[in-house]
């Protein structure tokens, strides 16, 4: 399993500690994520078969602390993981567990019975989140990176333009495009032939942009004049705003584990659900990482959302395209069941993407 992870700023700390000291650490974060409560040193000696007395524990707990990795929440209180703890504790699972045969052929199918014409992604996210108990952010693939198999531009007023995508998968986007001045029919229509010459190779919108504009820098002739016109309403295109990209599933249901009993804490993740340019930054940096991508408290930058993890992974579609897909959660999340889940929904949804481009 690929897995990217982010390394922590305790590099020297985290080295230093001994095969004890690490063990008494998994220990005391997988009694956390179980059970959400402060951990002390007679529960881990009596769940976790660690042949030490709770005083030598309770003395390595209280060095963890003193490294960052643990913290008290009050006085005689046991210990809960510090964001760097829970950083040191993913890291460390090299080994996760695998999703099980029936988990597998449950997502399979719910996938598979989805009606002709559903939302595949915003279902997506809804079939990862009841599996996960966390919140689901799907991100649309950018239609702009998506190859062309056709760009058609088509007159609707003097400056108003209708842009046909068809990319190679099929699918065909319709975009309004202001221009700066008037285009004739005449123009335009060799806009269009040129265009049709130019993707007889596909190419995404972008690429085909770059290309206009390095041939007309090039051309010192009418041609020039042509293609420099076909950049400028290729480039008014790009700056129109793509359709809503991001789907959210399943706050609900994130809602009711009991970390969410202060309504102040929900008001916070509302918010950081709710900034669209917010999420797209994070999970489009999924897209240049291999594997998942597990972000933990203030690697993830959700504003004023502290007490949180972000676990994403990449999904394809036929013509290179990619979208992201992800959980939001707290930090106390079972990482070794999610992690495989959200590469397996991933793999899951690129397939379907596939069959239904096909």
């Amino acid at each position: 399993m690929a897995f990217a992870t982010t390394q922590g700023t305790l590099s020297g700390a985290v080295s230093g500690l001994t095969h004890r000291s690490r063990r008494i650490l998994y220990a005391a974060i997988t009694e956390y994520i179980a059970t959400g409560e402060p951990v002390g040193s007679r529960r881990i000696a009596k769940r976790y078969g660690i042949q030490l007395s709770a005083a030598t524990i309770r003395n390595v707990l209280a060095d963890l602390e003193d490294s960052g990795l643990l913290r008290q929440p009050h006085t005689s209180a046991g210990r809960i993981p510090t964001d760097h703890g829970f950083r040191v504790f993913v890291d460390a699972l090299v080994r996760m567990r695998e999703v099980s045969e029936r988990d597998q052929k449950a997502i399979l199918d719910e996938i598979a019975a989805l009606k002709p014409g559903a939302d595949l992604l915003q279902a997506t996210g809804e079939i990862l989140s009841s599996v996960t108990g966390a919140a689901a952010v799907v991100v649309a693939p950018r239609p702009e990176e998506e190859k062309l198999q056709r760009l058609h531009f088509m007159p609707l007023q003097a400056t108003t333009l209708l842009a046909v995508m068809v990319t190679t998968s099929g699918v065909v986007q319709n975009r309004l495009v202001e221009l700066r001045r008037q285009t004739d029919s005449a123009e335009l229509e060799r806009v269009n032939n040129l265009l049709a010459d130019l993707l007889s190779d596909p190419m995404s919108l972008r690429e085909v942009r770059e290309t206009l504009a390095e041939e007309a820098s090039e051309q010192r002739d009418l041609l020039a004049d042509l293609t420099s016109n076909a950049e400028k309403v290729v480039s008014a295109t790009l700056e129109e705003e793509s359709p809503a990209r991001v789907h959210v599933e399943g706050q609900g249901r994130l809602f009711d584990r009991p970390e969410f009993l202060d309504p102040e804490k929900i008001k916070r993740y509302l918010k950081a659900l709710d900034d669209q340019e917010r999420l797209l930054g994070l999970l489009d940096e999924t897209l240049i990482s291999k594997g998942v991508r597990v972000l933990i408290g203030a690697e993830a930058n959700l504003g004023d959302v502290d007490d949180v993890s972000v676990i994403s992974s990449t999904y394809t579609r036929s013509g290179g395209s990619r979208g992201t897909l992800g959980v939001i959660g707290p930090s106390r999340m079972d990482y070794g069941k999610i992690v495989p889940l959200v590469e397996f929904i991933a793999g899951a949804v690129s397939s379907a993407l596939d069959q239904t481009d096909d």
